[in-house]
Parts: C-alpha cells; structure tokens; sequence
C-alpha cells in the first residue's frame, strides 16, 4: 500500500528523472531537481519542471522549499515563499500532478541551471482542519486551479 512518495509523470519516462531522497537521515526534506535545463530571467519567475508528481494521504501537503545553498549562494527564491502542494493535485487532469517549482531570480543577470541540479527540498506535513469544515469541493484542474 502506497502512503506517500513521488513519480515520474509519463511525459518525463525515460528522461533520466532521479526520484528525490533525504540526503541524510535526519534530514526533513527530500530534494527535488530541475528536470531539464532552464535559463531564469533577472527580476522575472520562472517555472522549473522537475518531471515529478507526488502522492500523499488525505490529511497531508508537500511543502516545497528553496534549498538554502540556491537562496544564498545564487540569490533565487521561491515566489510564494513555500509552495504547497495539495493531495488532490495528484493526477489531476490538466498535468497530471507535475511539481513546477516557481523560481524568482533576484540578479541582474540570468541565472543558468542544468538538469538534474536540486532546487528545493519537498517536506510532507500533516494539517488540522477547522470545526464546520465546509470544502467547495472536487479540484478540476492543476497549478492554479483552486484560485478560480
């Protein structure tokens, strides 16, 4: 029985895609690597693929993380700060789950990274609900979907 992890989404089969691992055996986080190449614009966001998706129980959410070596060393953040993905983004419909990681690039130059460099770092968190609880309901769609 599958409790939580991460795949490879089917676009990215065959793409050399590593799954991520904790470094160490205390660490939190597991990281999460650039699927491909990709160039970040001074002063603009980009989304970084990482080919991956994750699953989780219900009561759950990947927090992503920029890996502090990136922040520090590269001066890259992530946009909102932590990302967070939701159980139900898992398979959903419009990109299967793919964990897009939203890089802003605070130099004023472009920053190059390569496939394969570990961007953030994913920690699995168990969440409280609040009394008279009322969801609106089914995701229907994937990054963004639930702010319509």
């Amino acid at each position: 029985m599958m409790v939580r992890g991460f795949q490879i989404i089917s676009q990215y089969l065959g793409c050399e895609i590593i799954l991520p691992v904790r470094k160490t055996a205390l660490s939190a986080g597991y990281d999460l690597a650039a699927g491909q190449d990709a160039t970040l614009p001074p002063g603009k966001v980009t989304l970084v693929p990482t080919g991956l998706k994750a699953y989780m129980a219900n009561d759950e959410y990947l927090g992503i993380h920029i890996r502090s070596g990136l922040a520090v060393k590269q001066n890259l953040s992530l946009i909102n700060g932590q990302g967070i993905i939701d159980a139900d983004y898992y398979n959903n419909p419009d990109n299967e789950g793919h964990i897009l990681i939203a890089i802003y690039n605070h130099n004023d130059q472009s920053v190059m990274i390569t496939k394969g460099t570990r961007l953030a770092q994913g920690v699995f968190y168990k969440y409280l609900i609040a009394d008279n609880d009322c969801p609106g309901g089914e995701r229907l769609g994937g990054l963004g979907s639930t702010g319509q």
